[in-house]
């Protein structure tokens, strides 16, 4: 039982500690994830929504923190109690979205890696076992060290998890795992390869025969069938190829016009999902930094979900020389974690990406 519970605890420790960490380095992600997790659809829990983020600040370092004290060995009763009430609560939802295929991908790795439903089910009750096998072995769980330091890394921990999580809402993930990062060709990764696997769909198609109902499976082709057609319904049984950028497009009333601007050698894009919910201090930076740009030689547009009629309001309130455009609000939340964010784009490939606290970084 001793080494059992020794295997289980660097086991235990290290993954929460890596799983923490990927959603710390994005928390905002992770708040995105919770909301839909909260919505109507989901759980219908809507009234927790506005609370997502700080949410999602306190359970990653609270992940993150546990994955520490086991590996050190502080308070074993409250860490591992703490962490099978915790893998509990996660086998669940990943159980209710599996089963009643609600959210596709929990988020339990951030965008970092992608686990479906029942793959995060499957991962959640591994855990449960070996959190099972750290319950009943408890005593066998030791500090690495004495009280002292024991407990001056514990503190450290929670300091450092609470410091890194700040840092990277007021400026941008350190390490990009989306499709947007520096460097990444949007039109690439809009792009599907000929060779690309196609979904499998199955069809059931109902008719009615001899005054019965019959339900006739197929893989899309129209059955032949002596009866009455009713309905038909279909199936994912496997997803195809999804290209990494999705949803990404740039609209304005007279027409699609992403290709013209993604061909552009030199562009700026200022990107705000929300202009009602845009940071007044990132707005109000815009003028002087889209007037630099354009008097340098770039082209300046902006991207948001937002109405026309919040359009023209906010270009008129801050006197800004150039038109947003539209595009889909989840697009924009996954290009910048930042309302507004800046980026730099050459013929389509991200050049430079800020959080408005840091526009004084982005070099034109």
């Amino acid at each position: 039982m001793k080494y059992l519970v020794s295997i289980s605890r660097l086991f235990v420790g290290v993954l929460f500690i890596i799983s923490g960490l990927i959603k710390l380095n994005d928390p905002l992600g992770f708040s995105y994830k919770l909301q839909e997790y909260f919505s109507a659809e989901v759980l219908n829990i809507p009234f927790l929504e506005p609370y997502a983020l700080i949410i999602s600040v306190l359970v990653v370092v609270f992940e993150v923190v546990l994955g520490v004290f086991l590996l050190i060995g502080y308070k074993p009763k409250f860490t591992v109690w703490s962490l099978l009430l915790m893998i509990v609560f996660f086998s669940f939802l990943t159980f209710y979205s599996a089963y009643f295929d609600k959210v596709k991908d929990c988020g339990c790795f951030g965008d970092a890696l992608k686990l479906t439903p029942w793959q995060s089910f499957t991962k959640d009750i591994v855990l449960l076992f070996f959190i099972l096998i750290l319950f009943f072995g408890i005593k066998h769980i030791k500090p690495l060290f004495n009280n002292l330091i024991t407990t001056i890394i514990a503190l450290l921990s929670f300091i450092l998890s609470f410091w890194f999580g700040y840092h990277v809402l007021m400026h941008l993930p350190a390490i990009d795992f989306r499709a947007y990062h520096v460097g990444a060709n949007i039109q690439e990764g809009m792009s599907v390869p000929e060779d690309a696997a196609k979904p499998v769909i199955e069809y059931y198609w109902k008719f009615k025969v001899n005054n019965e109902e019959k339900i006739i499976t197929t893989n899309g082709s129209y059955p032949s069938v002596d009866g009455t057609f009713i309905s038909v319904d279909t199936k994912v049984i496997e997803e195809g190829y999804q290209p990494p950028v999705v949803d990404f497009s740039i609209e304005a009333n007279d027409g699609d016009l992403t290709e013209q601007y993604l061909s552009e050698e030199h562009l700026i894009i200022i990107v705000s999902y929300s202009l009602e919910h845009i940071e007044k201090q990132g707005a109000e930076k815009l003028k002087a930094f889209s007037d630099e740009a354009l008097e340098k030689g770039y082209t300046v547009i902006g991207l948001t979900a937002s109405g026309e009629e919040m359009k023209q309001k906010f270009k008129e309130a801050y006197h800004l020389d150039f038109d947003f455009y539209l595009c889909d609000e989840k697009a924009l939340k996954t290009v910048v974690r930042s309302n507004p964010g800046i980026l730099e784009l050459n013929k389509g490939t991200i050049m430079q990406k800020v959080h408005w606290n840091d526009l004084k970084d982005l070099k034109l």
